[in-house]
């Protein structure tokens, strides 16, 4: 007896209208074809997210750019989308347009084709993290290494093979976007322990030019530099930065 679960359903077809960071996980389809790899216009370099990114995101994403040059796919994906609650952004049938739309647009997330005109989608997911701040999902028919690899280098969190079923997209993007949250909220205290490491060694040197200037003890200067911020209801590091600037003035 076969206890393998039951294959996703396929996304359903959908008629043609007048419209128009760990390993990287990918998740095939049956048959999906292999190519020969054509290197990527992808940075080479780990990027990281747009500093500005806000903090305080949602427990998933609403609302998806989706980039496809070819109409029934991205009629599918957006169609799929709907289905699961979200929101499509697009479709941009080109990398240009997909970074200029996710500029405009701002959407929490992005979906890109690989191989599209003027711009491939790898070098586009770079720019949209890098500049953006805005986790991609990479949707391809091609699964090569050499791919793969460019596709992780350019900081995309998720890879999918093409046709994706609605349940292989619904797990992509639950994958994807708690990988994209804990690396922003990591970043976030990265950036704060180097501010504190900052103030600590500003406050030092403050208080190692005052023991110099009046001949004081070490722990006499820091309750100096202390005292003073509570006397002017400033922080510590601005006291500290003071006297760092007077000493160095003319």
């Amino acid at each position: 007896m076969d206890d393998s679960p039951n294959p996703a359903p396929p996304i359903p077809p959908i008629p043609r209208t007048s419209a128009t960071p760990p390993a990287l996980p990918v998740q095939h389809s049956p048959g999906s074809p292999a190519r020969p790899s054509q290197a990527s216009a992808a940075t080479s370099a780990q990027v990281r997210p747009a500093a500005h990114k806000k903090l305080d995101l949602p427990d998933a994403p609403r609302r998806i750019l989706v980039a496809d040059d070819e109409f029934l796919v991205a009629a599918q994906v957006t169609h799929a989308l709907a289905s699961l609650g979200h929101i499509t952004v697009g479709p941009a049938v080109d990398g240009e347009n997909a970074v200029a739309l996710a500029r405009s647009a701002q959407p929490d997330m992005a979906l890109l084709d690989v191989q599209m005109p003027k711009r491939d989608g790898l070098s586009a997911a770079a720019e949209i993290y890098k500049e953006l701040g805005i986790p991609v999902i990479i949707i391809s028919a091609y699964s090569d290494a050499q791919t793969v690899d460019a596709a992780t280098q350019s900081g995309v969190f998720g890879y999918l093979i093409k046709p994706a079923s609605v349940d292989q997209l619904r797990a992509a993007i639950a994958i994807a976007w708690k990988r994209f949250t804990e690396t922003v909220s990591l970043s976030a205290e990265n950036d704060q322990l180097r501010k504190r490491l900052e103030e600590r060694r500003l406050v030092e040197k403050a208080k190692w030019i005052l023991v110099s200037r009046k001949g004081v003890t070490e722990p006499d200067a820091m309750s100096m530099l202390q005292k003073k911020a509570r006397d002017s209801r400033s922080p510590l590091v601005q006291v500290a930065q003071d006297v760092i600037d007077a000493e160095n003035s003319p």
